[in-house]
């Protein structure tokens, strides 16, 4: 297994998506790459992210972001859907400097390459997100999402 983490705005709508993709063994609601190393109620500069656990024997790290590009708009700074704000940016981070060398290979092989305002940057820091965000729309499915619920489903078994 391989662990990156990815950011899409609002995490409850990522994650609901990320966790229907193949090759998908596990992921958990968190906020990374933030200006302190301790949050202590203090979000400052973090994202919120996905950290996604995925088999490479089924599921490539390119595909990944080639998913997440269809729940996001990766021209957008600081906002998706209806949430802005700079956790509300879009990211790939990783401890795997393969991961990201191939998603910016990906990237930089776009047309629109230089337009994109997806950050791909190592892993700072990262914190879990409390237990009420975890699977929240499993949960609570009528919450918001900036991501088209049908979207959501698409990958479902």
């Amino acid at each position: 297994m391989e662990t990156v983490y990815l950011a899409g705005g609002c995490l409850w709508g990522v994650q609901a998506f990320i966790k229907t993709l193949p090759g998908i063994r596990w992921t958990e609601a968190g906020r990374a790459n933030g200006r302190s190393q301790t949050i202590e109620g203090d979000y400052d500069g973090y994202v919120e992210c996905v950290k996604t656990k995925f088999d490479p024997q089924v599921v490539s790290i390119e595909e990944l972001v080639t998913y997440l590009f269809e729940v996001i708009d990766p021209y957008s700074i600081n906002q998706q859907g209806e949430d802005i704000g700079e956790k509300y940016r879009t990211g790939i981070y990783s401890e795997n400097v393969v991961h990201l060398k191939r998603t910016e290979a990906l990237l930089q092989r776009r047309e629109d390459y230089d337009m994109i305002a997806v950050e791909v940057l190592p892993l700072k820091n990262y914190v879990k997100s409390a237990e009420e965000h975890q699977d929240r729309l499993d949960k609570y499915p009528d919450d918001y999402c900036h991501i088209p619920k049908d979207l959501l489903k698409k990958y479902d078994d």
